[in-house]
Formats: structure tokens, sequence, C-alpha cells
């Protein structure tokens, strides 16, 4: 048995998880306010804390802020969310959360995450107290395979190692990149982007480090190269797979020694700069090959971040349309899916990814007249997404019966009503044209509740 702290400020999910908790046979207390929470958290021991994001007054995270400066020994704080986002889930992360999770959240799950928890050692200390960035180009996903993206994000962000980003084309690489600057101590400090397989090889050496005047035709002044333009901030080499092996040899040598020696010059500069590397290539394969030097593989990939191509990111891919759509139609009202256009974009396989889906929407927003996309438009969009796809789900749905399929895309539809809901069932039932003791039945038996 432990002993346990809940600080929520609805009453009906603090008693819901006190029940759960109980029957596991653990003592509970519960607060309703973050004030009340460090309060009690200060006078009394507790081996794990469940802490919900937004609370009036002072929310989630800045109660676990001040918790980390306030509580020499800090238990393990698992933070709760009704509205799963990345930036949240990074910040969760970055100031210390042990876990950062979406309600509702199964028995299931609460039992899982008290058990980790429990066997895990106090996290460290926190990096001093930021205020949250903006969600600007914030990476949209709340299918367990990109929160465990977003946790990565935020476990990363405190370390001044090479990270390695790897995923199909579409995915969203950059994106990472740019979280990981967005949520650094380097925020301030400049970001810097260069595709790898877009220059010329024998341009590509003077583009990174730089030329001095003179060093080769039409070299008529200097030139500081994308590392000093970085210097202090983070550098992405997207699709460094197809880098020249001997661009590779000095990137090598930067990524050792933290300095960079212009093309034409033999005088070093040293230069701070966090790298980011991105790729669509199994870089593993390409060493086989002779293609990519194994001791650079071995640099780069410090943390490695997978992005996970959106077929199998299902229930990401309706949310990410609407919020396509949003941004096509700013500042102007957003078209609608109807549930038959909707389930058309779940059946695509999406060989282009995020960038493919946000081209369809960003043409439907355009050329459709009508407030409501009906699945005969996706047609004039993408011609794939128009049809129905009888070949388009996930390979391993056809491995089961109907049954099983319905039962799958049944979750997939809950999970993505509630998030769009923010918790609330009422309306997450209204959007599904269910009634709200049916939705309660249907998250029962998927283990929703």
């Amino acid at each position: 048995m432990a002993d346990l702290l809940i600080v929520d400020d609805d009453p009906d999910f603090a008693d819901s998880l006190r029940e759960t908790l109980e029957g596991l046979g653990h003592a509970v207390a519960v607060e309703h306010r973050g004030e009340d929470g460090l309060a009690r958290l200060g006078a009394q021991r507790f081996e794990l804390v469940f802490l919900d994001h937004r609370m009036p007054g002072m929310d989630g995270l800045q109660t676990l802020a001040a918790m980390k400066a306030t509580v020499p020994r800090l238990p393990p704080v698992v933070v709760l969310t009704a509205h799963a986002g990345s930036a949240g889930t990074i910040e969760a992360m970055r100031l210390g959360a042990f876990d950062h999770l979406t309600k509702p959240v199964s028995r299931d799950g609460v039992i899982e995450v008290v058990r980790r928890a429990l066997a895990a050692s106090a996290p460290p200390p926190a990096a001093p107290v930021r205020a949250p960035a903006p969600d600007d180009g914030e990476m949209i996903g709340i299918s367990d395979a990109m929160r465990e993206v977003h946790k990565r994000i935020g476990l990363a962000v405190g370390s001044r190692a090479p990270v390695l980003v790897v995923g199909e084309t579409g995915t969203g690489k950059e994106l990472v990149a740019r979280a990981l600057h967005r949520h650094s101590d380097r925020a301030a400090r400049p970001f810097v982007a260069v595709n790898c397989a877009a220059i010329p090889r024998e341009l590509l050496e003077s583009e990174l480090f730089g030329h001095v005047k003179g060093a080769f035709t039409g070299a008529v002044a200097d030139r500081p190269g994308c590392f000093k333009a970085a210097d202090g901030g983070v550098l992405l080499l997207d699709e460094i797979g197809d880098m020249a092996l001997d661009v590779q040899a000095k990137l090598l040598r930067v990524l050792q020694e933290g300095e960079v020696t212009p093309v034409g010059s033999h005088r070093p500069q040293k230069v701070d700069v966090r790298v980011v590397a991105a790729t669509h290539r199994d870089l593993a394969q390409a060493v086989a090959e002779g293609r990519f030097r194994e001791d650079l593989r071995y640099r780069l990939d410090v943390l490695a971040i997978h992005l996970p191509p959106l077929r199998e990111r299902l229930a990401d891919i309706v949310p990410l349309a609407e919020h396509f759509l949003r941004l096509a139609a700013a500042p102007g009202p957003a078209k609608r899916l109807s549930p038959e256009a909707a389930a058309a974009l779940l059946a695509h396989r999406w060989p282009g990814n995020v960038r493919e889906l946000r081209n369809a929407m960003e043409r439907c927003q355009a050329l459709q007249r009508g407030a409501v996309i009906h699945q005969l438009d996706l047609a004039d969009a993408s011609p794939a997404t128009g049809r129905a796809a009888s070949d388009a789900l996930p390979a391993d749905w056809y491995a089961g019966t109907l049954p099983e399929a319905i039962d799958r895309l049944e979750k997939l539809l809950l999970r993505h009503a509630l998030a769009e809901a923010g918790g609330n069932r009422s309306l997450a039932a209204r959007q599904l044209g269910i009634h709200r003791q049916l939705l309660y039945a249907k998250l029962t038996q998927h283990g929703l509740d």
C-alpha cells in the first residue's frame, strides 16, 4: 500500500480516481486546488501524485514547478489533462513529470502508471521555469504513438546531445526539430534548417562550414556558413542520409571538436550548436552498403525520435484534417467534415503522410463551395481519398474478424469525440449522435472510463 495524492478541480473525476486507487489498496488524499495540493505535499509524505493540468488559480504546470522548487524529495508526478496537445505534454515532461496522460484514464491505464511510478525513483530536478511557448506550429496528435513522441521531445530538450529524427517523408520531422528548439534554453537563439539533399555536394561543405574569400571561383567574400549562423541555437540537418561521405567526415569532426574550419582556411572557429539530424532512410542499411559512416551514425544517434507514418496514427487523422481546415480558412470560418468524409480519410493509406493530408484539406477549403465537405468532394482534392478504398485500412485490420475491426474503429471515434469535447461526456455524446447512457456503456466496454 502507498500514500497517494490527487490534485484535481473536477470532484467527479477525483472521486472516481480515488475509488479506483483505493480499490487497488492504496491510501488516497484529495485536494481540488493547486495551492492546496502544494501545501498538502509539503506537510505530508506521498509516494505518487496525480496532478490535473488545467485548474483555476495555480494550474498544473505552475503547481508542478512550485513542487519542484519547494519539496526536497518530490515523488513521481503524473500530469492529467482533458486537452491533449504537444505543448502541454512537452512542457510537463520538461518540468520533470513522470508521465502525462489524457482523461479519461482507463482502470488498466491507472494500474500500469501506478506500477511504473512506484517502481521508479523520483525524477531529477527540472530546469528553471519558463512560460510555455505558444502553440504556433504545435504538433497535433492525440494517438498513443504521437504522445510518446511528445514525451521523447520533452525528455530530450534538456540535453545538449545530438538528436536523430527518423520518419517517412511528410511525417513532420522539421516540426520535431522546431519543438526541440522552442522548448529548450536555446529558444531565444537561432534555428537554422538546411536540406542536405537539395544542395549539390560540391557546395554543401561551403554551405555548412562557410568559406573565405578566394577559396574557389566565385568566392568573392567571406561567408560564415550554417554552423556559424546557428551559433548558440539549433541546426537541423534534414535528409542527412543523402550527405556525401567526404562532408560526413568533416561533420563528424565538428560534432567531436565543437569547431568548424571554413573552406579555404586553416583556422578553426569554435561553435556552440545543438544538431538535430533528420532522415527517411535506414542509416544502418546505408552503413552496411558503404553510403554512410558508421562512426557518424553512432555520434548522431544519441537521442533518437521515431516519427510514425500517418497510417499508424488513425486517431490523429481527423483532428489533423480539422486543424488544417482551420488554418486554411483563417481568419474566416472553416469547412466541416461529414461523417462519410471522415471515414474516407481514415480509410486512405496516406503515402505522403501529414503533408499529403494538409494539401488535400487546403484544396478542399479552397475549392468546395458548401460549408460541409462530403466524401465525393474529397475526389477533387485527392482521388484516392474520394473513393471507398476497400484495401486502404491498416494491414493488421484484415487479420481479424469484422466485429473486431468495427470495435477498433468505434474506440477511435470515442477517443476523438472525447478529445474534441475536452473530456465533456455530454458534449461528446451529442457529437457522436448517441445518448449519454450509451456513451458511458461504450466507454466502459472499451476500457476508456
